[in-house]
């Protein structure tokens, strides 16, 4: 999925890139809303696993591999302002380090892979819980649903931008056909990582699934502990026989009898 320099043309990268940068300065302005003290070391989390996952392609078909795109993940998982900035900035740090994607293909890139994908997975997403009864098993089943359709959709757009710009010789049918048909089986691979993914923090921290927080009820820390045998932790006064509150021993006042 990553567009290499001088796949397509410089008018239609120049588009993208102005795109691409619309996409993600208004991520920045929704990130605020979405990101605390909570869920802004997830984010980072979410965009290391992302570059990570990202690196490792797993075979599709004869001759052909494919990789995590991430979006739908990152969105369900962090927001999907957020999750637009996290895939972004690890398809920058690849192009810069590794050039897995060209540079002046970066607009390009950020748009199929980041934009679209969120858009596409997390408005699924989000739409399936409507309708679906909340329990965690309805959110594992859509996010699985969510990250099947936004990996082809994304190579749909590239089809697009490629029958606009593209600078091959290759015919638009074949690659819609090669790209398309391709990414529908990467897409089966990307659910399951989701999916799995998505139900493991639900197991254990269900309060840092973003798409999921309708869900999920607040935390309430509850007291349970006693003190002196009084329930709730109040202190229980001393008390004679008949319940009435002891006087401290002491001295007998002066002047008393024997």
């Amino acid at each position: 999925m990553h567009v290499p320099d001088g796949f397509i043309n410089a008018p239609v990268s120049v588009a993208a890139g102005a795109v691409a940068v619309a996409g993600v300065a208004v991520a920045l302005r929704g990130a605020r809303r979405e990101l605390d003290d909570r869920t802004a070391p997830l984010a980072g989390l979410t965009a290391a696993f992302v570059f990570a996952a990202q690196m490792l392609n797993f075979p599709v078909a004869s001759g052909t591999s494919g990789h995590l795109l991430g979006g739908t993940l990152a969105a369900i998982l962090v927001g999907p302002y957020t999750g637009v900035l996290c895939v972004s900035v690890v398809l920058l740090m690849q192009g810069l380090l590794f050039a897995d994607g060209g540079l002046t293909a970066l607009g390009v890139n950020i748009v199929n892979m980041a934009l679209v994908t969120v858009l596409v997975g997390y408005g699924l997403f989000r739409l399936l819980l409507r309708v679906l009864p909340k329990s965690p098993a309805s959110v594992a089943g859509a996010s699985f649903t969510a990250a099947v359709v936004s990996v082809p959709c994304s190579a749909a757009v590239f089809t697009l931008v490629y029958a606009v710009g593209g600078t091959t010789d290759v015919s638009v049918g074949k690659v819609a056909a090669a790209m398309i048909g391709v990414h529908v089986l990467i897409g089966i691979g990307e659910a399951l990582i989701t999916a799995v993914t998505v139900s493991s923090v639900l197991a254990v921290r269900p309060d840092l699934v973003y798409g999921a927080r309708d869900l999920v009820k607040p935390l309430e820390l509850r007291r349970t502990g006693t003190r002196d045998g009084a329930p709730g932790g109040t202190p229980d006064r001393a008390s004679g026989p008949a319940g009435d509150a002891r006087t401290p021993e002491g001295p007998e006042p002066s002047g008393a009898s024997a």
